[in-house]
């Protein structure tokens, strides 16, 4: 499938992918928008762009539009960063300039979802963002006590994702998604479950309907082998989840 995602990419053969994780083909538009809390269709504008009253807008996340309905890990990750400018009332297409320059820079598809550009690296998005005339809401860092830092929006993010070394190159790229943090055992993991909401090797959504079905909490913990705690994380993130939707 990943050669298959890879092949039809042909006309962005100027981009090296930076990891098969990252490419990694997971969701249909409509899961990405329930997983990031999407209102419906958000996902495909800003993964594949869309067209009104006779006028195309380019996509923010690919390069292109590519009319391909399947999502990769990295498209998912860097949509999850997109998510959390959302609120800020600032037309989405603003930030397209400075992911398509952090792409030429970095040589990686995916560079929100990739290390060592966005997280060791804080001058070049910083001077890139200047380039492009980014609005002040939607930049990714910030000037504060005189010092480069990540924007809040970044910092939330930071605090919902795992990085691991992925390359030769010792290249870090976004591992798991931990919607309610990282002192939360809830993991959005490609290689669990195809990418859905887990606790251990255990669905969320199977978790939580056990539980809406009538069983205690200690026998759906029992019944999987978690503990109490990461049930009740479980059914949390599947009740936030369903109050957001």
């Amino acid at each position: 499938m990943v050669e298959i995602m890879t092949g039809r990419f042909e006309s962005w053969d100027a981009v090296n992918v930076a990891s098969d994780l990252l490419s990694c083909p997971l969701y249909g538009f409509a899961r990405v928008d329930a997983l990031l809390r999407l209102p419906q269709g958000t996902a495909r504008r800003w993964i594949d762009g869309y067209n009104r009253r006779d006028k195309h807008y380019p996509p923010v996340v690919r390069p292109e539009t590519t009319g391909i309905d399947i999502v990769t890990w990295g498209e998912f990750v860097e949509a999850k960063l997109l998510s959390g400018y959302r609120s800020k009332g600032v037309a989405m297409l603003r930030m397209r300039p400075v992911v398509e320059r952090l792409r030429e820079q970095s040589g990686s598809l995916y560079p929100l979802a990739t290390g060592h550009l966005f997280v060791a690296n804080k001058e070049l998005v910083a001077r890139v963002q200047e380039e492009v005339g980014l609005d002040e809401p939607l930049r990714l860092v910030v000037v504060r006590t005189g010092q480069l830092a990540f924007s809040r929006v970044v910092e939330q993010f930071m605090d919902q994702v795992d990085w691991q070394t992925e390359s030769e190159d010792g290249e870090e790229i976004t591992a798991r998604v931990l919607p309610l943090g990282k002192s939360s055992p809830v993991a959005i993991d490609p290689r669990r479950s195809f990418g859905e909401p887990v606790v251990g090797a255990v669905r969320t959504a199977v978790i939580a309907e056990e539980f809406r079905a009538g069983e205690s909490l200690q026998a759906v913990a029992d019944g999987f082998a978690l503990s109490i705690r990461e049930v009740n994380e479980a059914i949390r993130f599947e009740l936030t989840r369903l109050e957001a939707a």
